[in-house]
């Protein structure tokens, strides 16, 4: 499974980052990397509670970050 972690600043300065593999992963920060970290520690409890849960199996992760604007 590739993740991919997007982010970019508001116009309030805050740092929006989102995973957008897996909808509703998407924080806030006030700063670019406060924003991905949040980011990713979201989309790896949401994947966790998918195998916890039966939705999803375990899998390889790989989890790219994009350049912030």
């Amino acid at each position: 499974m590739k993740l991919s972690i997007e982010c970019e600043r508001e116009a309030d300065n805050r740092w929006l980052a989102e995973v957008p593999e897996l909808p509703g992963v998407l924080v806030y920060g006030s700063s670019a990397d406060e924003a991905m970290a949040k980011a990713e520690v979201l989309a790896l409890r949401v994947l966790a509670e998918r195998i916890e849960t039966g939705e999803s199996r375990p899998e390889p992760i790989s989890i790219s970050i994009a350049d912030a604007a």
